[in-house]
């Protein structure tokens, strides 16, 4: 190689690899800092790309966790609303069995109304109970209600062919036993609707079934209230408030009797059928099987769908709809507004008759809370097992992108080492190379 002294190409050489050394020691360095072998696009740009949307579809994961548990928290604030209705409710059943005994006076069923009326009260406010401001089980967010429903009453134990002309002396039960109804015994018929109970009471002779809802809604003498004159006699209930056609559990035919109106107030919170004999005595066989309509659609008013959204995932429509039903006391049946003088009417027990009659209604109003809690209880359960299946996509998914975009920090140092050492390797032989011109002045000397 020839000996000159404008360039020292072996200096520019390894400056060049100098150069280079520094740039893979900066980008050890930055590696072993951040902890990430990706730390731009230029780093790896494909690989860059992939993660990034991993990071956008963890964050999405976490808030989706987040909405999940914030709705667990709305429900669980809703049910406890409704867990002191319930407990409210059996202490009701239990003053209401009571003022149905006559070893109370008028002056102990006034007392007990009393308390009842307070009772009452509170199962409003629990209604009103909130979270962030929203008011969750007065009705606000029912799921769409097309048309007002009518309340319906199920009775399962009569035989499968009784019909609504079959007279009450040939009534029979499922089994095809005869009830052994007497012409000469006395019926008792009573219902509740709007806070009123109604009670009428007439031979049975040779009148038909159809006549207990006749009769009791004769007893009424007021416009929209009673029983519908169609009593079913198949296997179909009729259509609850979300659309959906109710049958009988087992498919076989059953009497359906409803309301008149429809709504919360044209239901029929509950009503009583007795027989007795003409020794006065209750005929408590025969009454196990005729009185045994039970609640098998509930009243509700039209509604807009104001249902609850749970946003519980990370792309557009993974959601929950979750629809709180009204649990004021007036949708429970204990409570009404008369539809002459608008007065708001509690439901009554300062009479036997009517504390009797007031059983029925607290069974119904039971099964109503009870079917609102077991709702929300459901959704809660789902939505631990959202909030668990959230959490393990998101830890999935964050393995996923640190294997993409996490440094291996034993080898990140070892590549750091090497590259420090070339480093001060080659600053070493930069000056050794920068000597090597010096030696052309000894041929100028």
């Amino acid at each position: 190689m020839a000996m000159v002294v404008k360039n020292n190409i072996a200096a520019l050489n390894t400056l060049n690899t100098m150069t280079r050394n520094n740039s893979a020691l900066t980008k050890s360095l930055q590696k072993v800092s951040s902890g990430m072998k990706i730390n731009s696009a230029a780093d790896d740009a494909s690989g860059y790309a992939i993660s990034e949307k991993m990071r956008v579809q963890i964050r999405s994961l976490d808030q989706a966790n987040q909405n999940a548990q914030n709705g667990n928290s709305l429900l669980k604030t809703a049910e406890g609303a409704v867990s002191s209705t319930v407990d409210i409710l059996k202490t009701l059943k239990e003053k209401v069995v009571n003022a149905a005994n006559d070893t109370n006076t008028t002056a102990d069923r006034q007392i007990i109304q009393k308390e009842l009326n307070q009772a009452i009260d509170q199962i409003n406010d629990n209604a009103s109970v909130t979270f962030n401001g929203k008011t969750l089980v007065d009705g606000s967010m029912n799921k769409k209600i097309g048309t007002a429903t009518t309340s319906a009453f199920t009775n399962q134990k009569l035989s499968t062919a009784t019909t609504s002309t079959t007279a009450l002396s040939a009534l029979t039960d499922r089994d095809g036993n005869s009830l052994d109804i007497k012409s000469t015994d006395t019926i008792k018929v009573s219902f509740v609707q709007n806070g009123q109970t109604f009670t009428t009471t007439y031979a049975v002779s040779t009148t038909t079934l159809q006549s207990i809802f006749v009769n009791a809604t004769s007893a009424a003498s007021m416009t929209g209230y009673g029983f519908s004159t169609t009593i079913s006699q198949t296997s179909s209930i009729g259509v609850e408030a979300t659309g959906v056609s109710s049958y009988t559990a087992d498919g076989t035919a059953a009497l359906t009797v409803a309301g008149a109106s429809g709504g919360t107030t044209g239901q029929i919170s509950g009503f009583s059928v007795s027989i007795s004999g003409t020794d006065g005595n209750v005929k408590k066989a025969i009454n196990e099987k005729l009185d045994a309509f039970s609640l098998s659609i509930r009243a509700q008013d039209k509604s807009g769908d104001n249902a609850l959204t749970l946003q519980i995932g990370a792309k557009s429509n993974q959601s929950i709809t979750v629809g709180l039903t009204d649990m004021r006391a007036q949708a429970l049946g204990l409570q009404g507004t008369d539809g002459t003088t608008g007065v708001v009417k509690t439901i009554d027990v300062t009479t036997r008759d009517n504390a009797n009659v007031a059983i029925n209604v607290m069974d119904t109003a039971i099964k109503k809370a009870l079917d609102e809690q077991t709702n929300i209880g459901s959704v809660e359960s789902r939505l631990d097992y959202t909030s668990s299946n959230l959490t393990s996509s998101s830890e999935n998914v964050q393995a996923a992108e640190s294997t993409i975009r996490d440094a291996n920090m034993a080898k990140e140092m070892t590549e750091y080492t090497k590259n420090n050492v070339l480093l001060q390797a080659s600053q070493a032989m930069l000056a050794q190379a920068n000597q090597s011109t010096s030696s052309v002045l000894s041929l100028l000397q």
